[in-house]
């Protein structure tokens, strides 16, 4: 039997591998030879991945701490030493099955969806690298290691993104993600910077168990100000949540998101279900005892996330892209992921219950999620358009692909007994618990409208009659690489809450908080049956404008017929037209614009000044030593005459 630490090894290594044969030999010369041994390594890191899970929750030691495996890396001063590692808890067993399972998945579809594609062998090590640095991430034993491999899924995410390269679409929302989400690492690394030079330690498990007390009467000179050593730690805690804040697209930095759909979809499945956009939520649950110590650090994330739950899910009622309204909903879901981890806090005591629902949801979302996205690639490729104006009528033709569609949906709906259920009111209820009334509204608020949209999407798409010549034709089919692991994923998406409440309620714990805890809370037995009942209305509602008898669809889609409140959310409140203007108009326009006038007319002036001024200097002495007698008298004329005029010179 193969020990836990090798199987830690494998998990990444498959991956890797994966990575480095197809990007130097097979994906060159042979893409589909490159898809098979991607889908088997993967298949293999999956089935490692899984072994490790049942080893860990089969065994006593659960839901305890193990490290795996521990190599210095870069020792720096004193006993500052930056570690590379594998941590196993609870939280990070979960994502390494769950990351490694959406991998296999989207690597067997992409046989399908990429087939065509002359640069497939290209997409397959990229999707690995992809893997593997998000594998990286969430095994890490501390911030130092966890920031390597966040930059790593920075990268891989930019070259997935702009992978069609010759789309300017596609490189412009590739440096767009790319940027933003540099913008947002930035203040990651001064926060890692700052906490680790307070703290002397990287570790998760020594910042986990701070006390604010130990350090209210340490003071530390920040170069202008001098500061006690817990208003630094309070300071690092935001700066470290930015990079989750700009990672996990909360608003205002959420634009790069939507925008990155111009990648191939089995990329926005990968990024949306596991991967990049999931790294912010998962940073912070990985340090939420840190965070908990940190007043107003855990209110800061309860209404960034709430705001961008409530902002996407408003936006994706507009929608016509069937990516876009996806994009959003995972804009909207992870809202409340990171709420419910800021919910925690009530007061100045702490409840864990929205740790666990966030931590469960984040589990649940990634097989609904990407199963949505790969159904979406899927209609697209059949139809050629994202437009849902230009569908319908498909429900006929891909019959398997209706069943797991309405699975799905009905999942991310929070309808009984499909997987959202169970999650998504665990959430809402750690808001009504904690007493955050105005948060559990909005949560409600949105419940509804993701069921609104979702089934938006799912009458428009598949009911009616067709708007599509091809449809019309009858020229759709059901691709089985691509329906296969659509097929697969409907099964979790089924149920995976049901399964897996147990196993969260038992396992999923932060670990030891040094801030007052809640243990006993009401349990609000009543709130179930008001989340599903609103989920009904609108799902009704759905139905009534966009498939029964008396729906008068093509009024509906009609542009036309749309007020100016429509237009305004479906231009998404005009924020990207804003953001432009900001960057090209103030930031390119103005401050570049005057950098680059400065630069040009005076650093590089003075410059060209102080090498004529040499080059003639040089030129003058050269003159000087030539031998030219004219020369030597004229010097010798006007030393005379100056020290005539001005001074005697010294014997």
């Amino acid at each position: 039997m193969i020990d836990d630490i090798t199987l830690g090894y494998l998990i990444l290594l498959f991956p890797l591998i994966t990575f480095v044969v197809n990007g130097l030999f097979l994906g060159n010369k042979c893409a589909k030879a490159a898809a098979i041994f991607a889908v088997i390594c993967n298949g293999l890191a999956f089935a490692a991945a899984g072994t490790l899970a049942f080893h860990y929750f089969s065994s006593d030691f659960a839901p305890q701490k193990a490290i795996l495996f521990d190599h210095t890396f870069i020792p720096f001063i004193g006993d500052l030493v930056a570690r590379i590692g594998m941590l196993v808890d609870p939280l990070s067993v979960m994502m390494l099955v769950v990351v490694t399972f959406i991998s296999f998945m989207v690597n067997i579809y992409s046989i399908g969806y990429m087939r065509e594609d002359r640069a497939a062998g290209r997409f397959f090590a990229l999707l690995s690298l992809f893997s593997f640095s998000m594998l990286g991430l969430v095994i890490a034993t501390n911030l130092f290691q966890m920031f390597i491999f966040w930059e790593l899924v920075g990268v891989s995410s930019y070259l997935l993104i702009g992978f069609w390269y010759h789309k300017p679409s596609a490189v412009s929302a590739s440096k767009q993600a790319f940027i933003l989400t540099r913008f947002a690492d930035s203040f990651f690394l001064l926060g890692i910077v700052l906490v680790s030079y307070v703290v002397g330690s990287f570790d998760f498990s020594t910042l986990n168990s701070l006390s604010l007390i130990d350090f209210q009467k340490q003071f530390i000179n920040l170069g202008l100000v001098t500061i006690p050593k817990s208003e630094a730690l309070v300071l690092g805690s935001i700066l470290i949540f930015t990079g989750g804040w700009g990672k996990s697209a909360m608003f205002p930095m959420h634009i790069w998101l939507p925008n990155a759909m111009e990648g191939p979809t089995p990329v926005s499945s990968i990024i949306h279900s596991a991967t990049m956009v999931v790294a912010g939520v998962y940073l912070v649950a990985r340090l939420f005892p840190f965070f908990a110590i940190c007043d107003n650090a855990l209110t800061l994330i309860m209404w960034v996330g709430a705001f961008t739950m409530v902002f996407a899910a408003v936006i994706a009622c507009t929608q016509k892209d069937i990516k876009r309204i996806l994009a959003y909903s995972t804009l909207s879901q992870l809202g409340y992921m990171m709420f419910a981890l800021g919910a925690c806090k009530i007061g100045q005591v702490v409840a864990v219950t929205g740790w666990t629902a966030s931590t469960f949801h984040i589990f649940t979302h990634a097989f609904f999620k990407c199963s949505l996205f790969l159904i979406a690639g899927s209609l697209i490729h059949q139809v050629g358009t994202n437009d849902l104006d230009a569908m319908g009528g498909l429900g006929k033709k891909m019959k398997l692909t209706y069943a797991c569609t309405l699975i799905s949906i009905l999942a991310i709906s929070g309808i009984p007994p499909f997987s959202g259920f169970f999650s998504k009111d665990e959430i809402i209820l750690a808001a009504f618990q904690g007493h955050h009334y105005v948060v559990f509204g909005l949560a409600l608020l949105t419940s509804g409208l993701t069921t609104f949209y979702m089934f938006r999407l799912f009458f428009l798409a598949f009911h009616g009659a067709p708007r599509h010549e091809g449809v019309k034709a009858g020229h759709v089919h059901e691709d089985f690489a691509m329906t296969l692991p659509i097929a697969i994923l409907a099964i979790p998406a089924l149920l995976s809450g049901v399964l897996g409440k147990g196993i969260f309620e038992q396992f999923f714990v932060p670990g030891q908080l040094n801030v007052p805890q809640l243990v006993r809370l009401d349990h609000a037995e009543w709130l179930p049956f008001v989340a599903v009942g609103i989920a009904v209305v609108a799902l009704v509602i759905a139905w009534v404008l966009y498939a029964s008898p008396w729906a008068k669809v093509q009024r509906a889609l009609d542009e036309s017929n749309r007020s100016g409140i429509y237009k305004v959310i479906y231009h998404k409140f005009y924020f990207d037209e804003m953001y432009y203007a900001v960057v090209r108009q103030f930031i390119f326009g103005g401050i570049a614009r005057v950098a680059r006038a400065f630069n040009d007319y005076v650093i590089e002036g003075l410059l060209a000044f102080t090498v004529w001024f040499v080059h003639k200097l040089g030129d003058l002495v050269r003159f000087a030593q030539a031998g030219y007698l004219p020369f030597y008298l004229g010097t010798l004329i006007v030393g005379v005459l100056l020290w005539r005029f001005f001074g005697q010179l010294p014997l």
